[in-house]
């Protein structure tokens, strides 16, 4: 069987499943076509608010496949690059696609595996998932922007020790630094990330997406540059009709209390 990017949808969320049985779903160059191709169509369709990305048969994934690895060290450096770029782009894709995305991780999120959940906005895990940071293992450096969302996201000697140790880390000590959203009971990440994005597919898109947008932007501002993103955001949300609805909402809950 090979390897792929399964799509499916529950209501308005598009659920995406890494699958690359008998090699823990390791990641393949078909599937970050497929993902830039599954991300692209999402941006594109109202009907589609969120996006989960979970793996297959209890294993998020394993990350790089080591026998393609090994077999592309007998390839010009050229090859490597190229596969590479379309992972690349697929971690781009996540990032700035507007609509929120949900890793429900199960079992391993290795290597690249592991940077793919960095790059979605919310990390939902089960209690026994494993995470590890495995490239030093094999004498490699980190790709997929493991690099760039650790350091931001974790004082230095923390994502150090991630990255140079490449030890398996427990789920709980993930949410104690800040990068699981949710620690739930084994084989419950998906249906826990499907609830977390009913909870987003009832909030405005346009705010969500202007949301995401200031917090991609907001390390390589200065903080004038970001208040005036800022404004122009929220004037242009404040006139958008889902505020005028959400605030007469809002009125009427208030007077049906008082």
């Amino acid at each position: 069987m090979t390897a792929e990017l399964k799509s499916a949808s529950q209501g308005l969320t598009m659920i995406l499943t890494l699958s690359n049985p008998g090699f823990h779903n390791a990641l393949e160059a078909s599937m970050y076509a497929a993902g830039v191709e599954a991300f692209n169509a999402a941006e594109s369709n109202p009907e589609v608010r969120s996006i989960v990305i979970v793996g297959a048969d209890g294993n998020f994934s394993a990350g790089g496949n080591l026998h393609r690895l090994q077999s592309s060290r007998d390839q010009a450096p050229e090859f490597m690059t190229q596969q590479l770029e379309g992972l690349h782009n697929w971690i781009e894709a996540i990032r700035t696609c507007p609509k929120p995305v949900i890793a429900a991780v199960e079992g391993a999120a290795a290597g690249a595996g592991f940077s793919l959940a960095l790059a979605c906005d919310f990390i939902v895990a089960a209690r026994n998932a494993k995470f590890v940071m495995a490239y030093s293992n094999i004498a490699l450096s980190p790709d997929a922007g493991a690099s760039w969302h650790l350091s931001r996201a974790l004082p230095r000697q923390a994502a150090t020790e991630l990255l140079m140790l490449g030890n398996r880390v427990a789920a709980q000590r993930l949410q104690d630094l800040g990068l699981v959203n949710l620690v739930c009971e084994p084989d419950q990440a998906l249906a826990q990330a499907l609830a977390l994005a009913e909870q987003l597919n009832a909030r405005a898109p346009n705010a969500l997406a202007s949301i995401k947008e200031l917090l991609n932007d907001a390390a390589n501002a200065t903080l004038p540059d970001q208040l005036n993103s800022e404004r122009d955001h929220l004037v242009k949300n404040l006139h958008h009709a889902n505020a005028g609805q959400a605030i007469d909402a809002f009125f009427a809950k208030a007077r049906g209390r008082a």
